[in-house]
């Protein structure tokens, strides 16, 4: 059985859609709450058929209050390195830029939580982020990516300008949430409540979008997914 490493950072931003995906491809998942328990040894580095990095509430500057953060950075690097696949949401898809040597900053544009379309570019409509075009995604952040050098940059918004790059065939990184479920977003209106406060988003408002949209990405996500791990190779 192929295995999946899950690197996760709050319990509520997990795997959602993807889920399915993987559990039917037959991989075996085995989440890591890296807060609590640490980075994967050097042996899960090496041989995990996948890793997923999955979001989280912080930036990957913020090493002084989030030691993980290092240890964590640098284990993706190795394994991007090694051209072992891997694929980033959020949170993960900077780490995995500044990974790479590119650089992850406070967006001046400010926070971007809300469904919106992504403007995809050319290498955008030939890669697997295609089966996203005309659907709204969920932006969560409040960070911008640098790419790295070599990256491809896949898709943008008018507020960041790299939602999506690819490093070869087998990194992805995915800085928008095409991920959750409508339920499983009700717990992150709560995980979040203070942040959703200071930006002054409208819940009910929000709560409304992620029922209408959140459905829709079920088949496109499953489509992304399956393209890009063949693509991988896993």
């Amino acid at each position: 059985m192929k295995r999946c490493t899950v690197l996760s950072h709050v319990a509520f931003e997990d795997l959602g859609l993807l889920e399915p995906v993987l559990r039917e491809r037959g991989f075996q998942l085995r989440i890591v709450d890296v807060p609590a328990q640490g980075v994967p040894g050097e042996a899960d580095v090496a041989s995990a058929d996948l890793w997923v990095v999955l979001g989280g509430p912080i930036g990957v500057y913020e090493t002084d209050r989030y030691p993980f953060l290092g240890p964590e950075q640098d284990a993706i690097g190795r394994r991007l390195t090694a051209q072992a696949p891997v694929l980033g949401i959020c949170l993960g898809a900077q780490m995995m830029a500044a990974a790479l040597g590119g650089t992850v900053a406070a967006n001046p544009n400010g926070m971007e939580i809300g469904w919106s379309l992504l403007s995809l570019s050319d290498a955008g409509r030939r890669s697997p982020v295609r089966h996203l075009e005309g659907l709204n995604v969920l932006h969560w952040h409040g960070d911008a990516i640098d790419p790295p050098k070599g990256a491809a940059i896949l898709a943008s918004t008018a507020a960041t300008a790299c939602q999506a790059f690819a490093w070869g065939k087998r990194a992805l990184a995915l800085q928008f949430h095409p991920e959750p479920t409508a339920r499983g977003l009700e717990r992150w209106l709560v995980g979040h409540a203070a942040e959703l406060n200071m930006s002054k988003v409208d819940i009910a408002a929000l709560r409304s979008d992620n029922h209408r949209f959140a459905p829709l990405l079920t088949k496109a996500l499953a489509d992304l997914a399956a393209e890009w791990l063949n693509e991988a190779g896993v």
